[in-house]
């Protein structure tokens, strides 16, 4: 029997928090969870620094990417038979949902964006590279493990293959809106995916929607909408990651300096810092290593290092403030030259973080990215676009929302002595809360 039909003699189960179980039963399904490089994903968490405001969110991104594989499970075997599929891309799209979210780095996007990195490019490389997981794929037929590449790349030819693993409602987006809001102990990211998943049809480019379930559909895209401002948004997670990222920025700086030795060198960041990152330089560094680095510096001789260090691993975050830069930029410019003034470094301390979301949009002709709306079909097999013919979601399309805070070191300022520049530290932060 080729490998890519072998079977296990009988099916293994993961038990699982949000799904109740997870099924394998393909060879090469079972031999992939094993590779060092998935393995790997247990020492990632799926929420970053999350975990900091919720102090359940300790689930990673191997949860995370078993829960993706079993609903594609149960949504392709819900397709088998009907039109539009083709049972022929069954394992390529199982292997997908699996490996999507193999090249996530230690805190995932906080990470990459002080290195500017892309998970999805290490997700690549790792698929087609010298690695455990390419030689799997490889087995199952030559040029496999390039597919399974171009379905994350979203460059497949086939477009539904590629709408189950990324989407405006995917695989993806359906489990860790649950499993977040399952270990996070919110209510907000709970939806009837047992109905959404029943009411799911093959198409020839997406997957689309029976409008009987439309309801289902508006319930997930507000559960979506409230996960991000209430879990995915929160201003303390946020000073927690402004915090991780001027560790490594400073970390950079030193490690660029002429005239600083550390204790304890940085060698698994060295090619980080220097632009030049190796794939298995890439799989070392893990969220265990970090921390180890983080708890060595807190000892360091810098002093901004040492202190940012210590209040990541003590949970000694920023407070903030409502501060809108683009509004307050006279505010701004002054807090930045008090900063100075008073002997706190405003690189480090005194930082605007923004974010925005757009929970549900649908593709404008001659935007840059195109987002594929949601298709309901309906009674007479024609397809309608959801926010034409839902009120709910139809209120939220296209309407981009976004946050800004200030966030700064509020026992620093407390123990600073009197003085005009305090003071007028102190009158700033304040009269900006009332914006």
């Amino acid at each position: 029997m080729a490998y890519k039909d072998h079977q296990l003699s009988e099916e293994k189960v993961f038990k699982d928090p949000v799904h109740r179980y997870v099924h394998v039963r393909d060879r090469v399904i079972w031999d992939l969870i094993a590779t060092p490089e998935f393995q790997r994903l247990r020492r990632i968490k799926q929420l970053g620094t999350t975990n900091l405001t919720f102090h359940g969110a300790e689930h990673s991104r191997f949860n995370h990417s078993l829960g993706v594989y079993e609903i594609v499970r149960r949504i392709i075997t819900n397709f088998e038979n009907r039109a539009h599929w083709n049972n022929e891309e069954r394992l390529l799209c199982l292997c997908a949902a699996l490996l999507h979210d193999l090249g996530h780095g230690p805190f995932s996007h906080s990470f990459e964006k002080v290195f500017k990195l892309d998970h999805e490019y290490f997700t690549q490389q790792i698929i087609v590279g010298d690695t455990n997981i390419n030689k799997i794929l490889e087995m199952v037929s030559p040029g496999f493990s390039q597919k399974v590449a171009d379905v994350i790349a979203k460059t497949y030819k086939d477009k539904l293959v590629v709408s189950l693993i990324s989407s405006q409602i995917d695989a993806d987006r359906m489990d860790y809106l649950q499993r977040d809001a399952y270990f996070t102990g919110v209510s907000y990211g709970h939806f009837d995916m047992e109905r959404i998943l029943r009411v799911m049809r093959p198409m020839e480019d997406q997957v689309v929607i029976k409008s009987t379930g439309m309801h289902a559909v508006e319930d997930y895209i507000m559960s979506r909408y409230q996960m991000y401002w209430q879990v995915y948004f929160h201003p303390v997670t946020r000073s927690a990651e402004v915090i991780l990222s001027k560790i490594l920025h400073r970390a950079k700086e030193l490690y660029e300096s002429n005239d600083f030795t550390f204790k304890l060198k940085p060698t698994h960041f060295i090619s980080f810092f220097e632009g030049n990152v190796k794939l298995d330089e890439y799989l070392k560094l893990d969220e265990s290593m970090v921390h180890y680095y983080f708890q060595e510096w807190q000892d360091e001789q810098d002093d901004i290092l040492s202190d940012l260090c210590e209040r990541f691993m003590n949970r000694r975050l920023f407070k903030y403030v409502e501060f809108n830069p683009n509004l307050q930029m006279k505010e701004w410019m002054e807090l930045y030259q008090l900063f100075k003034d008073v002997g706190i470094h405003p690189e480090y301390y005194l930082v605007v973080d923004s974010s925005s979301d757009l929970p549900y949009d649908f593709y404008r002709p001659g935007e840059e990215e195109e987002r594929l709306p949601i298709h309901l079909l309906m009674p007479d097999k024609s397809l309608k676009e959801l926010s034409r013919h839902s009120d709910i979601v139809e209120s939220i399309s296209g309407k981009k929302r976004t946050d800004h805070k200030l966030y700064y070191p509020k026992d620093r300022l407390d123990r600073l002595e009197e003085s005009s520049a305090k003071k007028r530290i102190m009158e700033i932060l304040s009269s900006v809360k009332g914006h």
